[in-house]
């Protein structure tokens, strides 16, 4: 099993990347509906937050500046989990916070390891 693992870790890492780029847009995309009802502005926390969801997870899905917008979502997760949730209590299975906590997690994962075999940022520093 761990040569199993070690062989085709860049393969468990690219589907890592892309699942928490693509659920991280599509946790931004969700939000486009309350701006065009006009709860949320463009040029507010929660339009910010948009922004940096829907931008940064097409970027961690194309590994593009993947260490530096990783950094970018890390902190948007803080934020956000410290701003919305603790309010409600401290613990993210009670506050709601758990997909903020779980979010912040993978994106430290992708800070420490960056964006892997398959994605521009390896071939962008190969040329």
């Amino acid at each position: 099993m761990k040569q199993f693992m070690e062989k085709n870790a860049n393969y468990f890492y690219f589907v890592f990347r892309i699942v928490i780029g693509l659920l991280f847009m599509l946790h931004g995309i969700s939000k486009i509906q309350g701006l065009s009802s006009g709860k949320i502005t463009l040029v507010s926390l929660m339009g910010l937050a948009m922004i940096i969801e829907v931008v940064g997870g097409v970027m961690i899905i194309l590994g593009l500046l993947t260490r530096y917008v990783s950094l970018i979502t890390a902190v948007e997760m803080i934020v956000a989990y410290f701003k919305a949730h603790i309010p409600q209590g401290i613990n993210p299975l009670t506050n709601g916070g758990e997909p903020a906590v779980l979010f912040f997690a993978a994106f430290l994962v992708l800070l420490a390891y960056g964006a892997g075999k398959w994605s521009l940022d390896s071939k962008i520093s190969r040329e």
